[in-house]
């Protein structure tokens, strides 16, 4: 370009436009000059050279077609729970773009749910789309993605876990009668492969209690992600808190 150098310090690429004529372009590649008189300019500015001045474009003819949704999730289940089917509301979209594009396409994509500490069905409303920027969907929509969260297939029992105190105040001590209880846990083969009295965090909270006897709740949680408590037995326990002075 050549101009003043005030002008030509001002501009920047928005206030060029180089334009061709795509009356009578068919499919395949084509060749189209660009001359000086095809680019817009500002007053005052001139071009003087065009590099490359010949550019190729391919044409293909548009289409469309249906292809399959492909609902996603993120985040873990609750332990001991496992993620079973998911799905999408609608299955399928419609896409439109060049033809070689829509053939080589083969699913369209959701946004992903959370399901992480799910316990029960999972359902949200997200965007869906496609990552090939050549296309895009017909109509711009949201799906429904439903993913079912089930209890995880296998069960075992360690038997006699000891029961801790939590929030015992310093000077008091702690005896639970029984002393130790059982704990079923429920998760994955994989999840229940190797797990052992150490995985599981067995104990009565006694927050704001001072000294005598009460009738506590057995709570249990265990350190695997893969697995997780369904029952305890007893699941209340007699306890008597003492001081330490007596």
């Amino acid at each position: 370009m050549r101009g003043g150098s005030e002008t030509l310090s001002r501009l920047s690429s928005s206030d060029i436009v180089a334009a061709v004529n795509l009356q009578g372009a068919r499919s395949g590649q084509r060749l189209f000059h660009v001359t000086p008189t095809q680019v817009r300019v500002p007053f005052g500015v001139e071009i003087v050279q065009i590099t490359p001045s010949t550019v190729a474009l391919v044409f293909e003819a548009s289409t469309s077609k249906l292809v399959r949704v492909v609902p996603a999730y993120d985040g873990r289940p609750a332990p001991g729970f496992i993620v079973g089917k998911v799905s999408s509301t609608p299955s399928e979209v419609e896409i439109v773009g060049p033809e070689s594009s829509v053939k080589r396409a083969a699913a369209a994509l959701t946004e992903p749910i959370s399901v992480a500490s799910a316990r029960d069905v999972v359902r949200g409303t997200v965007p869906v789309g496609v990552l090939d920027s050549t296309l895009r969907l017909k109509t711009a929509r949201n799906v429904t993605v439903e993913v079912q969260i089930l209890p995880a297939p296998f069960e075992r029992t360690l038997h006699d876990l000891s029961v801790r105190a939590h929030n015992l105040p310093a000077g008091f001590t702690l005896r639970a009668t029984p002393p130790a209880v059982d704990v079923g846990i429920r998760g994955t083969r994989e999840g229940l492969s190797g797990l052992g009295a150490d995985d599981i965090n067995v104990f009565v909270d006694v927050m704001g209690l001072g000294a005598g006897e009460y009738f506590l709740p057995v709570h249990a949680e265990s350190t695997r992600a893969e697995a997780g408590v369904v029952h305890i037995e007893p699941s209340k326990l007699q306890v008597r808190i003492a001081s330490d002075k007596n």
